[in-house]
């Protein structure tokens, strides 16, 4: 008797839609929840929002042979959750993606709804997969991706904003050593 072994990250196959183990194949996005170890999931808790909407679209859309490329932007995908305004920023980003690709901007309730986080990376991935997508968009959007996950929050530009972002009881030690008080280090900023 033959026992089936559930696919790991290395073994298993993209392939379109939503799955209910990796048995049945994974998309992008459920390859992502694989690798940061969280439930088998296509929307994945660290994960952006813009990012996974433009993949888990553009990964439903590719053909099989082409689907097989995402496989390294799966990595990329863990951890990209950020704070609001780079979120915002990509989702700027997708939307003007788009538009390079020729896509207009939906009227009435579509415009509002492009404007999320979800709209606007379906919406990208909607414009490139409307070209075919030909090799040269694919590939366009293979690295937009991969520029959108490069974009995080900016560093906190005071002294004491650095060093809470650290574990505190370093960040004290830090500032006792410096011999400063508390109060003097977060006047200053």
């Amino acid at each position: 008797m033959m026992c089936a072994v559930e696919p790991t990250h290395q073994t298993v196959r993209l392939v379109a839609g939503r799955h209910r183990s990796p048995r049945f194949g994974a998309c992008v996005m459920e390859l992502a929840s694989m690798l940061a170890e969280e439930p088998f999931s296509d929307r994945p808790r660290h994960a952006s929002p813009v990012i996974g909407a433009l993949l888990r679209t553009y990964n439903d859309g590719l053909d099989d042979e082409r689907r097989q490329d995402l496989y390294s932007l799966a990595s990329l995908i863990v951890g990209s959750a950020s704070c609001r305004s780079v979120e915002r920023e990509r989702a700027s980003r997708c939307l003007e993606f788009a538009r390079t690709l020729g896509a207009g901007v939906p009227a009435g309730r579509g415009a509002i709804g492009i404007a999320s986080a979800e709209g606007s990376g379906s919406w990208a991935a909607l414009a490139a997969l409307a070209s075919g997508p030909t090799l040269e968009v694919h590939c366009r959007v293979l690295a937009f991706a991969r520029e959108l996950s490069g974009l995080v929050a900016p560093a906190p530009k005071s002294r004491w904003a650095r060093l809470i972002r650290r574990d505190p009881a370093e960040a004290i030690r830090q500032v006792l050593a410096d011999g400063e008080t508390l109060t003097e280090s977060a006047s200053r900023t």
